[in-house]
């Protein structure tokens, strides 16, 4: 290797650290907070659990498509920001920002109003009933908030600039756990209000978070600039239709994943209430693997599209190198935590024993199939920072109502298998995932796409 090879190398090597150390260390504070908050919950009881495990099942789904809307944005931004289309770049973040600001709000009044009906999918016990839909009623109201953040962080990370969702993230977690501390237990003369005041604190880090990444925005040195005339409130259908439909792909995927857990959720149900809260804290600590290896999913699409902005396909094809084996290296790490350790992690979520010995079993099958998982996402990241955003819902697809859904089914009602049947299903269904990943990822040639900044009106 020549001597500006070697360079070539250590600089692209120090951009993808520069993009991927601050969203790690973002999605590792996420997964903290989210410990915590679970630690918290964990103790109050095991009813405790399975309402925001069934609550969030509902609110996972409106996650899951603003997620794909903010995808489809994302892609958008890095081919424009990639080809130095600043105008196109502008236009899309606006549109994008105007149209999920409507949307969710009808979807939020939806699930306040209709709450416990949609919660009474999973056929809980009144008590479980009662308690889910106070919780679901309370956190809705955040919804709103949510979006915005999930809009500003694909923004910001479709430019490479992932600083700034990184504070976003610190200030909005700190926020949630000291208002549960605060909230949940009573402390230093605060009423005591268990699960509602989860609910609270989450509502107040979010709205908080969404008011700090709207300044980002509008900043005068921000994507949006101080934008305050009429104008700005015009929508654009034509762009917005662009983008959904590119992200929408990316939404089904996600939302098809949180359809199947309501399903895997009701069957697990059936099994009693340890084994609700045995899944439910163990997807928590699963966390611990793929939560620090997402970053790489969403630096890939975000360096594939600015590859394929500035028609450099040698490049996007080492940042693919790079980050598969980046993915490799922490994977294997992190991973480990879960197979050797798993009584541990469980130990950190509650203290009930058959709680951690039934969850202990889930992290161990977890934890043998992170690296199929983890460098799958990679591939999927590139194939989206391509336009490529309907394969990895294609794969998504089959592998969720292919594998996981119909031989849950089957183990459990048919074949009057245990709980843990399902989790083996689950790993079958991530390793089939991988494969087929793999497969579609050397099928097409991601590299030699037309930008889609040129596809959509007044590119």
């Amino acid at each position: 290797m020549n001597e500006n090879a070697k360079n070539n190398s250590k600089e692209i090597r120090s951009k993808i650290f520069s993009m991927i150390l601050p969203i790690t260390i973002e999605n590792i504070l996420q997964m903290l907070a989210g410990f915590i908050s679970m630690a918290m919950i964990g103790r109050i009881d095991a009813i405790a659990v399975g309402a925001l495990g069934i609550s969030q099942r509902i609110t996972q789904i409106v996650w899951a498509l603003f997620k794909g809307v903010t995808t489809g944005a994302s892609v958008f931004v890095s081919q424009a920001y990639g080809a130095n289309n600043i105008k196109k770049l502008k236009s899309v973040v606006q549109q994008t920002l105007l149209s999920t600001v409507i949307l969710v709000l009808i979807l939020q009044q939806l699930i306040f109003w209709k709450a416990s009906t949609f919660l009474k999918i999973f056929n809980p016990s009144i008590n479980l009933l009662t308690n889910a839909t106070s919780f679901l009623k309370i956190v809705s109201w955040g919804l709103p908030f949510m979006a915005i953040s999930l809009v500003v962080t694909g923004v910001l990370q479709g430019m490479g600039n992932a600083k700034t969702p990184m504070k976003i993230a610190f200030i909005m977690n700190l926020v949630n756990i000291l208002c549960g501390f605060l909230l949940i237990f009573g402390n230093f003369g605060f009423p005591v209000l268990g699960l509602k005041g989860a609910a609270i604190a989450t509502v107040i880090a979010q709205i908080i978070s969404a008011l700090i990444g709207l300044y980002v925005l509008f900043d005068k040195n921000g994507v949006l600039g101080p934008i305050y005339n009429k104008s700005f409130f015009e929508l654009d259908l034509k762009e917005i239709f662009s983008v959904y439909k590119v992200g929408m792909p990316s939404a089904l995927e996600s939302i098809f994943g949180q359809l199947a857990a309501i399903i895997l959720t009701k069957i697990i149900l059936s099994f009693g209430e340890t084994a609700l809260a045995a899944y439910q804290l163990g997807l928590q600590a699963e966390s611990i693997s793929y939560t620090p290896a997402a970053g790489f999913g969403i630096a890939a699409t975000a360096f594939i599209g600015q590859a394929i902005g500035s028609k450099n396909k040698n490049l996007g094809k080492i940042y693919l190198k790079e980050l598969i084996k980046e993915t490799l290296l922490i994977t294997i790490f992190c991973a480990s935590i879960l197979i050797f350790l798993p009584s541990g992690v469980m130990r950190l979520l509650t203290n009930d024993y058959e709680v951690i010995k039934l969850g202990s079993i889930y992290l161990i099958i977890m934890g043998l199939v992170q690296i199929p998982q983890n460098i799958s996402g990679v591939f999927n990241g590139a194939l989206r920072g391509a336009g490529f955003t309907s394969v990895p819902m294609v794969v998504a697809g089959v592998g969720i109502w292919g594998i996981r859904i119909p031989f849950s089914l089957l183990t459990t009602y048919y074949f009057n298998l245990n709980v843990k049947a399902i989790w083996i299903v689950m790993g079958i269904d991530i390793i089939c995932r991988f494969l087929l990943s793999f497969i579609l990822y050397k099928s097409k040639d991601i590299y030699e796409q037309e930008l889609l900044v040129e596809k959509i009106p007044n590119a």
